[in-house]
């Protein structure tokens, strides 16, 4: 049903607010005019009751295009996060309507755009770091790019850490705070495509980190700790005076009370005894 404002006008005069069917459909104009009507029932209308939520809906609904219009400034942001951004200004739309009040004599455009607007702010503010750093480091990044883009199209390049520092009354650990944090806002997948390699397409996780060969001296240390255990008493005290203590053998065999040569004997005995378990093992 389509509500003219004569209509409305004359049906506010009575309190009883106009049936509008599909109130998201109201062109904008129309729903600047209409609001002022929706709010003045909404200030008299009890909480909680059909006729004050049915206010209170349509006044939304009525809005909704300026919440689409505060999101196409986050456009940038590409289409797969403006269902969310819009998702959050509705939250904004929400808190600006249950906080107007008719007295200030302020548009509620005027009023809700800002409401609008710092809500998609503080979600990106809170949601969309990589990594959790404090809401101080948070808030000195946007500082720094600020700062940072003043300065570069002043100086003509990129400002110094101590530029940055007077400029934003800051000391220089601070600003570097600040700049290691920013590390922090974005992040990239491991399997993300950084261009083309020998064998086709390469990801990102081919040209960082590498095989750490030290693990399989964890297993073989795993491997290896049952068949030390099953040596007798004098072979695990030369195996750990010489391997543990860094002893020579000489130094060895001056502890047992037997010849160096007796040592190596006893020294390649307990290794080929101990290489051959690990050789069955694997």
């Amino acid at each position: 049903m389509t509500v003219t404002m004569a209509e409305a006008t004359e049906t506010a005069q009575a309190v009883v607010l106009p049936e509008i069917a599909d109130p998201s459909r109201v062109a904008p104009r129309d729903a600047r005019q209409l609001s002022g009507l929706f709010f003045d029932q909404l200030g008299v209308l009890e909480e909680g009751t059909r006729e004050y939520q049915y206010a209170r809906n349509t006044l939304i609904e009525m809005n909704m295009s300026l919440v689409r219009f505060a999101a196409g400034r986050f456009r940038s942001r590409g289409p797969d996060e403006m269902e969310d951004i819009v998702q959050v200004g509705m939250i904004g739309l929400i808190k600006a309507i249950d906080r107007f009040d008719l007295t200030r004599e302020v548009e509620f455009t005027t009023f809700a755009v800002p409401y609008i607007v710092g809500e998609i702010k503080r979600f990106f503010r809170d949601t969309t770091w990589a990594v959790h750093v404090p809401r101080r480091l948070q808030e000195a990044r946007i500082h720094l790019a600020k700062a940072t883009e003043e300065l570069r199209t002043r100086l003509g390049r990129t400002p110094t850490v101590q530029e940055l520092s007077q400029l934003m009354c800051l000391s220089v650990e601070e600003v570097n705070e600040a700049r290691l944090a920013s590390n922090g806002y974005s992040s990239s997948s491991l399997d993300a495509a950084t261009g083309s390699g020998d064998e086709g397409e390469a990801a990102l996780a081919d040209y960082i980190g590498a095989d750490d060969h030290d693990l399989e001296l964890v297993e073989d240390f795993h491997a290896l700790a049952p068949m030390i255990a099953g040596l007798d008493d004098r072979e695990r005290r030369i195996i750990h005076m010489r391997f543990v203590d860094e002893l020579t053998q000489a130094q060895i065999g001056e502890h047992l009370g037997v010849s160096q040569m007796h040592v190596s004997r006893l020294l390649n005995r307990t290794l080929t005894k101990l290489r051959t378990g690990m050789l069955t093992t694997h």
